[in-house]
């Protein structure tokens, strides 16, 4: 079995959940809201929405304004914002994929109070939350079950993204191998599809998985 290294396989289990934010405790005495719509009001209302507090959100928001000065975020600019972090293979694929389990406005484009959801559900949301987001990520056509093709599909788009950070290389038969064992598990009726219900309960059966999923709440 393909192996990768410690540092990556913490890179890509967060990068799963989510994507990047840099921002240092510096920024916070420095921070002004300069745009009218992010008055404190606002800000008592996003903690009420979303499980950060005023701090946490400020950071959040100076790094989005860092990266999306405009204050909005669409598909090429969130590709872009993912290729930064792994120049060493192709993360457009699965930008893509985690692009389209956020909400967007009739633009097609992320506003900070989405970008702010997800990352609060994917980083401080239950279990349940997560692992809803995760199922999300892989039911790329939005029918309700991951099919095997699904789920190699997003596998070979993380490959992809870590490129040559993947200790062998992995083919693309590797990787298919890889997602049939898997699928072969999570697959309890063997009908073909999984559905939210297996994999919240292969995922539960996985103390691995459960731990990993707490360590998300790391994020600031």
């Amino acid at each position: 079995m393909h192996e990768l290294s410690t540092e990556e396989t913490n890179k890509y289990k967060i990068l799963t959940y989510l994507f990047f934010i840099c921002v240092t405790e510096e920024d916070i005495d420095e921070f002004n809201i300069h745009v009218s719509r992010y008055r404190p009001e606002e800000l008592t209302k996003l903690t009420k929405i979303t499980k950060f507090n005023k701090k946490e959100i400020q950071l959040i928001y100076r790094g989005f304004k860092q990266e999306c000065p405009t204050g909005m975020v669409d598909e090429d600019s969130f590709k872009h914002i993912f290729s930064q972090f792994f120049p060493q293979g192709d993360a457009s694929q699965y930008a893509q994929y985690v692009f389209n389990t956020i909400k967007r406005n009739q633009t097609g484009k992320i506003s900070f109070e989405d970008f702010l959801a997800i990352l609060s559900k994917v980083s401080r949301g239950s279990v349940q939350e997560k692992l809803h987001w995760i199922f999300g990520l892989y039911d790329l056509n939005k029918d309700g079950v991951i099919t095997k093709k699904e789920m190699q599909d997003v596998v070979h788009s993380i490959y992809s993204m870590l490129g040559r950070h993947t200790d062998p290389h992995v083919d693309d038969q590797s990787a298919k191998d890889h997602v049939d064992r898997i699928f072969h598990l999570i697959d309890k009726n063997n009908d073909g599809n999984v559905t939210l219900d297996e994999l919240i309960e292969w995922c539960s059966r996985d103390e691995g998985i459960l731990q990993s999923l707490d360590t998300l709440d790391t994020v600031l």
